[in-house]
């Protein structure tokens, strides 16, 4: 037979397992917690159940007894003592209390101040993925090379060094995605072939508008491709989204150098003394070949950078901004923001005569005005001109800048209305793209009009720099009234970067032609059919006028390029800064310089030119021409 072990008993006056049936009013059994347990024993194998049941209820009644006499002999137990009676509400079988009436529990340190909340994360952290891995030697060699092609050859001025530069920051970005295992996408494609196609700008044309303009767009297309977007928020963020990631590349660069020169000290070092082994070699050698040709001397005096001790400032903070700008560029690469992630609620839809009625409004406006232009288009001109008694340049000149702004407001509308009309029964769409789709019709007329009026307007006065860029932006407008006219119909899943497309190839198309090259050969075309030229304004041309220019007779050439001709013999700039329309303008130059006139050119040709006290050409009292 098994040992059988039993509870121990409670102590008297404290609540205890219910009476057992054979033993009523008595305390409870209770098992033994085993050998050495207190208040507990263990029966001898092999006693008898019935004596030892008999000998726990004697010493039950001896223990009652006992206490009975010692309540009596203290004065508080007279009466005889009856069994234990359990606290109300407590016990093994006792309902909990609900949570409204159980008390909070104190805290253990009342006087400890609670932990800070944490602050939610910004919208870069959200966006962005994790961090990359270390940067890698291929990227960080690449970072080095931008970083020195930046000093040596962007200090000089701009052209074809612009493209050597991209070409060291490209890889760096390159080998950071090819790490962070992203891979060359289609559109990523498109968006880096267009910048480089951009930095090619300043490589061919010298005047420094268009170079602007298409620096700045390289620059965009360049973040697009790094960054990806397909929504409006991509596209639009992700152009500039390059400036978030200056501060993290420099840092992930920074932890990736002392990562790598604490683990490969020894093949630093080696490439170090390689390095500074070349640097002697060439800098020896090739002072020795110089001093003994002079053909090698001026070649190498060409292709090497004039780097002095007192531009020394400048050229480290040009390596400053290669670091830094190829840093940013490969931890874009490695780790981009997700833009596309940014949400735009969609506005309140409207009821439909809030926004249809409205808008059929001004489509009636816009009719009845574009029926007037279509008279004016198709050679009304004569019967608008006599009822209104304006000129034909006056009459330009008054509706070209309203109209411009128009296709402005127009895109506005546009935009609106797409945003708050309802569309979610096919007759909320079907009244959406007919009312809109008529305006962005009669919007292209704007358009047309517009231009048509500005070509009134230079054929009058002349072209310059100003007419010809409001021209390419009212044509560009009128691309993207096409192209939203196209995204209804087709479908707008490519809208936002057709756009972006259009909008680079526009700036690259207007760099490629050379726009200070058109003017002057629009101005010199006007002289040759009989009309006035401004030669105190074509003087003011960049180089790329070099060519239209040199077709003038004398001694209008001299006086139009004499002050070309002087700015470049000061320059002298590096062939790495010296663009194609520079070459060409030298080239011209040097075989037909411009001759000496002195005041002549102001004076003795009376109506080429001259300006009066308030800078207006005095070709023509009454044309008064603010732009």
């Amino acid at each position: 037979m098994s040992d059988h072990v039993s509870g121990t008993a409670g102590a008297p006056g404290t609540p205890g397992e219910p009476a057992a049936p054979d033993a009523p009013g008595a305390p409870s059994r209770q098992e033994a917690a085993g050998p050495g347990s207190p208040g507990g024993e263990v029966r001898a194998e092999g006693a008898d159940p019935a004596a030892a049941d008999g000998a726990d209820r004697a010493g039950a009644e001896d223990a009652g007894a006992d206490r009975a006499g010692r309540g009596g002999a203290d004065g508080t137990g007279a009466e005889k003592a009856g069994p234990a009676v359990p606290a109300q509400g407590t016990g093994p079988d006792a309902p909990a209390a609900p949570a409204r009436l159980q008390g909070s529990r104190p805290s253990a340190d009342p006087w400890r101040r609670p932990a800070p909340r944490q602050p939610e994360p910004g919208l870069l952290t959200r966006l962005r993925p994790p961090a990359p891995s270390p940067v890698g030697g291929a990227t960080l060699l690449s970072v080095l090379a931008t970083g020195l092609a930046c000093a040596l050859l962007l200090g000089d001025g701009l052209g074809v060094n612009l493209l050597i530069v991209a070409v060291p920051a490209a890889l760096a970005a390159y080998f950071a995605a090819r790490a962070a295992g992203r891979r060359l996408r289609p559109w990523t494609a498109v968006w880096a072939a267009g910048g480089l196609g951009l930095l090619a700008v300043p490589a061919l044309r010298d005047a420094g508008w268009p170079t602007f303009l298409a620096v700045v767009s390289a620059l965009a297309l360049g973040s697009l491709a790094l960054h990806g977007g397909r929504r409006w928020p991509g596209v639009l963020h992700g152009s500039w989204g390059l400036l978030t990631s200056v501060v993290p590349g420099a840092r992930w660069g920074l932890r990736g150098v002392r990562e790598r020169a604490g683990d490969s000290r020894g093949r630093v070092r080696a490439v170090v003394r390689s390095t500074a082994v070349a640097l002697v070699l060439l800098i020896v050698f090739g002072a020795l070949f110089a001093a003994a040709d002079a053909a090698f001397a001026d070649l190498l005096g060409r292709l090497t950078p004039d780097v002095t001790l007192g531009d020394s400032p400048w050229r480290v903070l040009l390596f400053l901004l290669g670091i830094l700008g190829a840093l940013a560029a490969a931890y874009t690469a490695a780790a981009p923001v997700r833009w596309d992630r940014v949400t735009v609620a969609p506005g309140r839809a409207r009821k439909r005569a809030e926004w249809a009625i409205p808008l059929i409004v001004l489509d009636l406006l816009f009719a009845v005005f574009v029926a007037l232009q279509l008279v004016v288009l198709l050679g009304g001109y004569d019967k608008v001109l006599k009822e209104t008694g304006l000129l034909r340049a006056e009459y330009a000149r008054q509706g070209f800048w309203q109209l411009l702004w128009v296709t402005l407001l127009t895109l506005a509308v546009i935009v609106l209305a797409l945003r708050w009309a309802p569309r979610g029964r096919p007759g909320d769409r079907v009244l959406v793209r007919s009312v809109l789709g008529v305006l962005g019709v009669l919007t292209l007329v704007v358009v047309a009009s517009a231009l048509r009026r500005m070509d009134l307007y230079v054929d009058a006065f002349g072209l310059t720099r100003l007419r010809i860029s409001v021209a390419a932006v009212e044509l560009w407008l009128g691309v993207v009234v096409l192209l939203i006219l196209l995204a209804g119909v087709l479908g707008a899943r490519l809208l936002p970067r057709a756009v972006a497309v259009s909008a680079a190839a526009g700036v690259l198309a207007f760099g490629l032609a050379s726009p200070d090259g058109v003017i002057a050969g629009q101005n010199v075309q006007r002289y040759e059919d009989g009309k006035p030229i401004d030669i105190g304004y074509l003087r003011d041309l960049s180089a790329d006028a070099v060519p239209a220019l040199d077709k003038l007779p004398e001694p209008l050439r001299s006086c139009s390029l004499e002050r070309i001709e002087r700015i470049l013999a000061a320059s002298g700039e590096p062939w790495y800064a010296t663009s194609l329309g520079e070459a060409r303008a030298r080239d011209i130059l040097e075989k037909r310089p411009a001759k000496e006139h002195g005041s002549w050119c102001y004076g003795a040709v009376p109506g080429f030119g001259e300006r009066d006290a308030d800078g207006d050409s005095r070709e023509d009292p009454d044309a008064y021409d603010p732009y």
